[in-house]
């Protein structure tokens, strides 16, 4: 019975979703990743000692309609132009230091600065979570379709962020 009930499952979705008239959805997705070290400050534990990632940013756009001209027809967007977009805001972050805003001493970034070394200032707490929906709202903000964005601080820890 339980087989039986699967199958009119299945059958019902997929009569949902390929019924005439309905709208499909179409989705690509890209990644691009980055190495930088970070801080949780007013953490109580490791994470509150500089430390690094190899983060990876996975993102998935959508839209409902293919372009219909030109050398892009066919196309929800072209995955050059989406995989640019992507991979300069990770190289943006590429081994530098990723600190929150007022939690450094101006010294210590004074110090920093002077030997050299990148640094990144925030206006978030540099999680995974906070990566996400900072990511997310800057595709938004060059035009992106922008379905979600998943960031990983490890190969089995990432953090989803959509709308």
């Amino acid at each position: 019975m339980g087989i039986v009930f699967l199958g009119a499952v299945v059958l019902l979705r997929l009569y949902f979703f390929c019924a005439k008239g309905e709208k499909y959805m179409y989705y690509l997705k890209t990644s691009a990743c980055f190495d930088s070290a970070h801080f949780l400050h007013g953490y109580n534990g490791k994470c509150a000692n500089i430390h690094g990632h190899h983060w990876v940013v996975e993102v998935k756009i959508s839209g409902g309609k293919l372009q219909g001209n030109g050398e892009k027809r066919g196309m929800l967007l072209d995955f050059g132009d989406f995989k640019k977009v992507v991979k300069d805001i990770a190289e943006g972050f590429d081994h530098t230091l990723i600190y929150e805003k007022n939690t450094l001493k101006s010294a210590t970034l004074a110090a920093l600065r002077e030997e050299g070394f990148s640094l990144v200032e925030t206006d978030f707490r540099p999680t995974a979570e906070n990566f996400a929906a900072h990511i997310y709202a800057d595709l938004c903000n060059k035009g992106l379709p922008v379905f979600s964005v998943t960031v990983y601080e490890s190969p089995e820890n990432c953090a989803v962020y959509g709308e």
